[in-house]
């Protein structure tokens, strides 16, 4: 339900982003005598307003789910229930956003650029830790079956995400640097492909091996390929807008560098609603990575250390007097009467940093 109430408010500001958006509001008669501003309810300034008060939501659920140890606490009530006050609650508070002025919003940039940071290492841990449920279950199935599709499967795909990530490096040398110019592309694009090159040798060090067995190229061909994303989406964002590849340019045959003489098609913090690569881009990484940790069960993540789902209770049969366990196996269920299987005030904050990271990405990081 939390990841529903996200989703939606990233399609509402997707809308509000939406181009020609202003001017239908301009044949609005509420809108059209002047009597009310409405340049405020669309644009940049908008999604900064909708994710502001969806922030303060999730960061007001993570104080007030602080220090709950079981479903027994009388707070159990609000974090499982109440859905209908929850959403006019936010949808409230929206609704008095856009009554804030537009000046006393500046600064809030400024905590998104933090809290959207914050949540790029969290969208790396869940790279990881995917990565490296996705080598174990490959490998088990290959010391199973003794099938060795699933170990050339596993071969394909390093290959592949290293084969990505070194096109990729190649295209930005190609589109976001220049000759004569650009050093701040070349330093990091260099920078960062020696570090894909350091993690690759390290993650297969005997000593790594031994201490992480499950350790492998994998996980390293993984990261390597979002430290590549990463790398594109901040040459993306920066000023500097002869150093930007332009897509239209190379889709109609063009060079795809921007002339250093023309000058930008909107001066920096202008309200302009667009759409770039970038964002539709970040989007999809950011709503594939909050999916993925929104279903991952508990029974299933012996690596989710994340949101504390590893604390999941283990029972006997003997002593608890429900289910049969098979095999003499243990059985794994959400029993959150003794404990929670998750810290509920930490997994409100993680939201409140994917919030931040939509509305960074969505105004293009204040470019």
């Amino acid at each position: 339900m939390y990841a529903l109430m996200l989703l939606a408010v990233t399609a509402l500001s997707c809308v509000l982003l939406a181009p020609g958006l202003q001017e239908k509001l301009h044949k609005v008669p509420f809108c059209k005598d002047d009597s009310l501003d409405c340049s405020t309810a669309v644009g940049y300034m908008a999604v900064y307003r909708v994710c502001f008060i969806t922030t303060l939501f999730f960061l007001l659920m993570a104080l007030l789910m602080i220090n709950v140890k079981s479903s027994k606490d009388h707070r159990a009530g609000i974090q499982n229930g109440f859905w209908a006050i929850k959403f006019l609650l936010l949808i409230g508070g929206m609704v008095g956003a856009f009554f804030i002025p537009a000046g006393s919003l500046q600064w809030w940039m400024y905590f998104g650029m933090v809290g959207g940071f914050l949540f790029i290492l969290i969208q790396l841990v869940l790279i990881i830790d995917f990565a490296h449920s996705w080598a174990e279950s490959w490998v088990a199935r290959y010391e199973e079956t003794e099938s060795k599709i699933w170990y050339c499967a596993l071969l394909f795909f390093t290959f592949l995400q290293y084969a990505l990530a070194i096109t990729a490096v190649g295209l930005f040398y190609a589109f976001y640097t220049r000759p004569d110019g650009c050093a701040n592309n070349k330093f990091f694009i260099s920078l960062n492909l020696i570090l894909c090159v350091f993690v690759s040798v390290l993650s297969v060090l005997p000593r790594v091996q031994q201490a992480q067995p499950g350790s492998g190229l994998l996980q390293s061909a993984a990261v390597s390929l979002y430290t590549m994303y990463l790398t594109w989406s901040a040459m993306a964002n920066q000023p500097d807008a002869s150093c930007k590849a332009n897509f239209s340019s190379i889709v109609s045959g063009g060079g795809g560098v921007v002339d250093p003489t023309a000058g930008p098609t909107a001066a920096p913090g202008d309200d302009v609603g667009h759409f770039d690569a970038q964002a539709i881009v970040g989007l999809c990484v950011w709503f594939i990575c909050v999916l993925y940790s929104s279903v991952r069960t508990a029974s299933s993540s012996q690596h989710a250390k994340l949101t504390g789902s590893d604390k999941i209770l283990l029972k006997e049969e003997s002593g608890n007097g429900s289910g049969t366990p098979q095999d003499g196996e243990a059985q794994v269920w959400d029993n959150e009467d003794d404990a929670v299987a998750y810290s509920w005030s930490f997994f409100h904050l993680m939201f409140a940093l994917s919030t931040l990271y939509v509305m960074m990405t969505l105004t293009n990081w204040y470019s």
